[in-house]
């Protein structure tokens, strides 16, 4: 065989390794736009997030696979068990589309494949994405708007509802196409280096941090006991507190109220109900 053939088989068996293309980039895109649209909304204690997957990825498998047997076995395969962070999430889309196309492009990849890495990525994922969407992003949003609500200016209500989903739809949007661009490989070597580790640490730091920052600007407890002694001194209770440690009574309803989450779970109704009542109670009898 001469140089010239060899090249051409060389070239023949490269083009044929790759997976051919089916989809479009506005395909994965409006996938995306329905696990984002649905993410925490389908939710049902025996799937989670399976039924809101499997719609999102409806569209992709219609065009995917032709054949009805075909796609009735693609969409029952996501309907198995699955629930992740839903703004994160998105990157598990994205390799999940990358790897049902090479499938029906004639890829060698199974369906026990396909569910592994969703299986397998779900809870690296979410841990991920609760570290960084929910104890970092979060706060700093409403950190920057807390000052102008306190002003009483509409900035500070409407401000969160535009930033916080204008920056989960981006990084959702980025996600999905850079999973379906680099198909598994995308995750797994992010998760097998130690900067995911060092990015998940550094957001929970700053979480806390705006968090304790948040707490300490925001909630305010005074006492207005006082004693009077001998000679008619009076002891101002709130003014001894502030000598010891300024701000001590916000730290203790803080520290108190996250040591019930972590007895009870994050009973919200309860805690809300508990602080109104308390608080009325010892304002009527004058203790705080």
């Amino acid at each position: 065989m001469s140089n010239l053939d060899t090249s051409s088989a060389n070239a023949g068996a490269t083009a044929t390794s790759e997976p051919a293309k089916v989809l479009s980039k506005k395909d994965v895109t409006k996938s995306m736009w329905i696990y984002y649209a649905g993410a925490e909304l389908s939710n049902s204690y025996e799937r989670l997030q399976s039924l809101v997957f499997c719609a999102s990825m409806t569209p992709v498998l219609k065009k995917l696979y032709t054949k009805k047997e075909d796609l009735s076995e693609a969409l029952k395969r996501h309907l198995i068990f699955f629930n992740t962070e839903g703004t994160l999430g998105s990157i598990i889309q994205g390799i999940t589309i990358a790897m049902e196309e090479e499938k029906a492009t004639g890829g060698d990849v199974s369906d026990s494949a396909i569910t592994g890495v969703k299986t397998g990525l779900m809870g690296p994922v979410a841990g991920m994405g609760d570290a960084i969407i929910w104890a970092a992003l979060m706060p700093i949003i409403l950190g920057i708007f807390l000052p102008f609500a306190s002003d009483g200016m509409a900035l500070g209500g409407i401000g969160p509802l535009i930033l916080y989903p204008a920056s989960t739809m981006a990084i959702s949007y980025l996600l999905i196409h850079k999973g379906y661009k680099l198909g598994k490989k995308s995750i797994v070597g992010i998760m097998q280096g130690g900067m995911m580790k060092s990015i998940i640490f550094t957001a929970n730091v700053i979480g806390l941090i705006m968090m304790g920052a948040l707490s300490a600007s925001y909630v305010t407890i005074t006492t207005p006991l006082s004693f009077t002694v001998s000679e008619g001194t009076t002891i101002v209770v709130q003014d001894i507190l502030n000598q010891i440690v300024p701000g001590l009574l916000p730290l203790l309803a803080v520290f108190g109220i996250y040591f019930y989450l972590t007895k009870k779970g994050p009973r919200y109704n309860v805690i809300l109900i508990s602080v109104v009542v308390f608080s009325v109670v010892c304002s009527l009898l004058g203790i705080l």
